[in-house]
């Protein structure tokens, strides 16, 4: 559970570029016991990236699909910076189904 505090940084930002085939994913290790915050941001100016998340790589790369009807991923729009809750330590990577966006990812506590 988060706490009511700005974000404090809790381990090393990683990153991908999302592109129409999801790259290898990325674990974000969090330092802190428990710590199950990312803020996460897209750095595009024009390409929504569909997140895959997952407690493993194959589960990150199975939920990185474009969303035509109902899916695993997480829509994050061009200049999105999100601070969202998963499992520590989980794994990432992103699809688009147009132009490339580079995606941070840094582990972390606080809203």
């Amino acid at each position: 559970m988060g706490v009511s505090a700005a974000f404090t940084p809790m381990g090393n930002t990683v990153t991908f570029t999302a592109a129409g085939t999801a790259p290898t994913p990325v674990q974000a290790v969090s330092a802190t016991l428990g710590g199950n915050q990312f803020r996460i941001i897209n750095s595009s100016t024009s390409a929504l990236v569909f997140l895959g998340v997952g407690t493993t790589a194959a589960a990150a790369t199975s939920n990185a699909a474009v969303i035509s009807t109902t899916g695993g991923s997480i829509p994050l729009l061009p200049g999105t910076d999100e601070i969202l809750t998963f499992q520590p330590n989980s794994y990432f990577t992103g699809i688009t189904s147009g132009a490339s966006a580079v995606i941070y990812i840094t582990p972390g506590d606080g809203l």
